[in-house]
């Protein structure tokens, strides 16, 4: 009996490497097609750092599709996109305090909601492929127009312009929102 339990252990820990191993190969591999990106920007005496992961278009149809109108959105790949400001910050007349958030958006054909959530999720999704956001932690949200771009965007792209414009683009996408601090 001892025999099989020390077996059963062995094998138990086995296993749970593998699974460990696997996952973080796993882990590797999405990186390379959606690599991570930091962008930082100083707005007013506000430090803004929003840290996120680029998925590419690939010739796929973007929004409506590939990310479906009215649900939650990751806005971006892998981990959750999270967004920090080092004092208060206005965003198209919202405040958002000081702290650490998970950026979410809900895309529309016609406007898209951005939230700041104040939790923070190791990965942007759940096991079944819904979004990890939890509603009640959603800290700002704001809506805004959609602008719908002649060129393509492969690389979905989040900027914050010498204006104070932070922009979120993918496709044929972009959407626009003023920070102040």
């Amino acid at each position: 009996m001892a025999r099989f339990l020390k077996w059963l252990v062995i094998s138990l820990v086995a296993l749970v490497l593998v699974l460990f191993a696997s996952y973080k190969y796993m882990q590797s591999q999405t990186k390379k097609h959606s690599p991570e990106q930091t962008i930082t920007q100083t707005v007013g005496a506000v430090d803004v750092s929003i840290f996120y992961n680029r998925p590419s278009k690939k010739e796929r149809v973007i929004f409506g599709e590939l990310v479906p109108f009215g649900e939650v959105w990751r806005t971006g790949a892998n981990e959750a996109t999270t967004f920090s400001v080092s004092g208060d910050l206005s965003i198209e007349g919202t405040k958002l305090p000081a702290g650490d958030y998970s950026l979410w958006t809900i895309p529309g054909e016609t406007e898209w909601q951005i939230i700041w959530n104040s939790k923070m999720y190791p990965w942007g999704v759940g096991w079944g492929a819904k979004a990890s956001r939890e509603a009640e932690f959603d800290a700002a949200s704001i809506t805004v127009p959609v602008r719908v771009l002649e060129n393509p965007i492969e690389q979905f792209t989040i900027r914050i312009t010498s204006e104070n414009v932070l922009i979120l683009e993918w496709d044929q996408t972009q959407v626009r929102a003023q920070l102040h601090e």
